[in-house]
């Protein structure tokens, strides 16, 4: 069974950085594409970054120059690195696994807070 454990998150002031993680298990991690969404209150949940497993990496607009995602195979964690945040990116952040057979899954889910 795919399980996926977010840690990282909290309350930050505007122009502040955060650094999200993600260990998986259960799965070959280093076949496994990886990608961090976010759902603010009313909204829909929105992709926000992705990584294949040969390293292509991919950004929406809103946040592309300021957010990085990463992955330590060795370690089976993908992280989401968050630099000059912004109000507009409180949310509750989501990562999620699509492993080589087409199974996805799903972390707990971390609050990200920023204070203007």
């Amino acid at each position: 069974q795919v399980q996926l454990v977010q840690s990282g998150g909290g309350l930050v002031q505007a122009g502040g950085s955060l650094r999200l993680s993600c260990a998986a298990s259960g799965t070959i991690f280093s076949t496994s594409a990886m990608a961090w969404h976010r759902q603010a209150p009313g909204k829909q949940r929105e992709l926000v970054a992705s990584l294949t497993v040969g390293g292509s990496t991919n950004y929406p607009d809103s946040v592309k120059g300021r957010f990085t995602i990463s992955r330590d195979n060795a370690k089976n964690t993908v992280y989401l690195q968050m630099n000059s945040l912004k109000p507009e990116d409180t949310a509750v952040y989501y990562c999620r696994i699509v492993t080589s057979l087409g199974y996805g899954a799903w972390g707990q889910g971390t609050q990200v807070t920023v204070s203007s």
